[in-house]
């Protein structure tokens, strides 16, 4: 039987969940130029896939962390499929703001979540982990244990695993750069010379140059 990580990975290449482009990098919001481009929203309108993921998140969320009460996703890319998982596993959910809400209650935290429960942070993508260790530190302000985090896709970066490490919050990953990248090699979603471009970017992606057009 193949392991998650390497069957989720070929689920995300199938529906285009994540796409690799080493000769025609993307920009991302940070202005990093990448090879590879993250669009986890995708797996909501594929039911096979979504409930694989929702299937798969709340048996990880079971065993890793049994006394979880509440299940506090990032917003938003991570709302949809933690409040699935919540629902599976029947707990409570709420999701946290990248931003205190301008308006109204100007809430940081969306949903009702009571002091004293122990929380479990479901992210999309961990890339330098700045937007999950962010809710983390926000549902610790609301007087709650964060028992650990769950995310779909992990860069495995490096900054981002020591600041999990700092915390002392287990991370979680579904599914992982490295193995996605041997996953889309061996079936042929990118050439064997772009496996070389796609690992010389995850060595340093702030300082990454893509290669010219030929």
């Amino acid at each position: 039987m193949k392991q998650l990580e390497r069957l989720l990975a070929e689920k995300l290449l199938q529906i285009s969940a994540v796409k690799l482009q080493p000769a025609i990098p993307f920009t991302w919001r940070s202005g990093w130029r990448s090879p590879i481009y993250n669009d986890h929203r995708r797996a909501l309108s594929y039911p096979k896939v979504r409930n694989f993921i929702k299937a798969e998140l709340a048996r990880i969320v079971l065993e890793r962390f049994p006394d979880v009460d509440a299940i506090a996703s990032v917003s938003t890319g991570a709302i949809a499929i933690g409040a699935l998982a919540a629902d599976c596993i029947g707990a409570s959910f709420v999701y946290v703001r990248s931003t205190p809400k301008d308006h109204g209650l100007e809430n940081s935290i969306e949903g009702n979540l009571v002091p004293k429960q122990k929380v479990v942070i479901v992210e999309d993508v961990v890339t330098t982990g700045a937007n999950a260790i962010k809710a983390i530190e926000t549902v610790k302000a609301a007087g709650c244990e964060v028992l650990g985090a769950v995310t779909i896709f992990s860069f495995e970066f490096h900054k981002a695993l020591a600041a999990f490490s700092d915390l002392d919050i287990p991370l979680v990953a579904m599914t992982n750069y490295h193995d996605l990248v041997d996953v889309a090699s061996e079936n042929n979603y990118v050439r064997k010379d772009d496996v070389k471009v796609l690992r010389q970017w995850h060595n340093d992606p702030a300082n990454w140059i893509p290669a010219p057009l030929r």
